[in-house]
């Protein structure tokens, strides 16, 4: 964990870069700052939690300007964890006010709080692959009959292999057998010793299974299989929320912290070699991995009505396909920041 103060170095950044992510000009004077919409906005102290893995790594050039010092904008304080167990009491308690979670996980949160996290951002598309030590899989159909590894059941993974297969006429139930395992790091480990052959893994796992397997190759990107089908939704992999209170009491602090994030992760998708460097030295992923993996780990900042555009339309496909994937009913429209 790395608690910090957001630096002056993040005004200029942030002026300068792009508006096409998140929009807008966050410039800031003692107390109050200029917000998209918003006029001037009252600077806020913000808990920020990240899974280690894409989502932080978007996240790492801000982390790093706010550990520069200097008191500008907004205050952050960020969390890095492991799991999404580790985040998601903190957040319904109120001891994180956002935090970077699974696409589903955001929908199953709104449900059980009833209506009391706030979707503000896509921060990641799909990122899972399935690889193979070997070449037989060149389609969805040739896993037939094929025992796959995996982790992540009960969320993203599984969600997305099961329609896959069930999209492309292969039973998940009885036309393949999927072994779970509780992490991804299992999966590489069954690959490394000739347990299995065929695994459905996240970035940067892939690049760290074929660090280890030199003639391990991506059979299937997952992503690209969704978007062959058309069905006017994309794979979606993470989000950050909000606590509602958080974003009702003060939507202009809010919009500034996106117009950060999305400096964010322009500068990560530009600049691979020292990004690379900073989330090694946050121990997110080591540098090299980071560096291999980044170009293929979809990370964006996407808000606005094309967050709640693409993000609605995978809850759909997996609320069709099993109601309790997104807590038990799509989200009402209160649930999408700026829709």
């Amino acid at each position: 964990m790395k608690r910090t103060k957001i630096s002056a170095m993040l005004l200029a950044l942030v002026m300068a870069l792009s508006l096409a992510a998140c929009g807008g000009n966050n410039g800031a004077s003692s107390g109050s700052a200029s917000a998209p919409g918003d006029g001037t906005y009252t600077r806020e102290s913000y808990s920020v939690a990240a899974l280690k893995g894409p989502t932080a790594m978007g996240l790492v050039k801000l982390m790093d300007d706010t550990d520069k010092a200097g008191e500008t904008g907004n205050d952050y304080t960020f969390t890095l964890a492991a799991s999404p167990d580790e985040i998601t009491p903190k957040l319904i308690q109120g001891e994180l006010h956002m935090a970077c979670v699974p696409a589903n996980l955001a929908s199953v949160l709104y449900n059980k709080t009833e209506g009391q996290i706030v979707t503000l951002a896509v921060n990641t598309l799909g990122v899972l692959y399935l690889v193979e030590n070997g070449n037989a899989v060149q389609s969805v159909r040739d896993l037939t009959g094929m025992t796959i590894v995996a982790a992540g059941k009960g969320s993203t993974p599984e969600y997305a292999l099961r329609y896959l297969l069930s999209e492309n006429g292969v039973d998940p139930d009885r036309d393949v057998t999927i072994d779970w395992k509780s992490e991804h790091s299992e999966c590489v480990s069954a690959l490394a010793s000739g347990e299995a052959t065929v695994a459905l893994l996240p970035q940067p796992f892939v690049t760290v299974a074929q660090s280890k397997l030199a003639d391990l190759r991506v059979a299937l990107d997952l992503t690209a299989e969704w978007d062959a089908l058309n069905n006017g939704s994309s794979l979606i992999t993470g989000v950050v929320v909000a606590r509602k209170e958080v974003v009702e009491k003060n939507p202009g602090a809010v919009n500034a912290f996106l117009k950060d994030y999305a400096a964010s992760v322009d500068w990560v998708n530009a600049n691979a070699a020292d990004a690379a460097q900073l989330i090694g030295s946050y121990d997110i992923v080591d540098a090299a991995v980071a560096e291999k993996a980044l170009p293929a780990c979809n990370i964006v900042c996407l808000t606005g009505p094309e967050m709640s555009g693409k993000l609605s339309g995978y809850l759909t496909v997996l609320f069709d396909q099993n109601p309790a994937s997104v807590g038990g009913a799509l989200p009402k429209d209160d649930f999408y920041f700026g829709a």
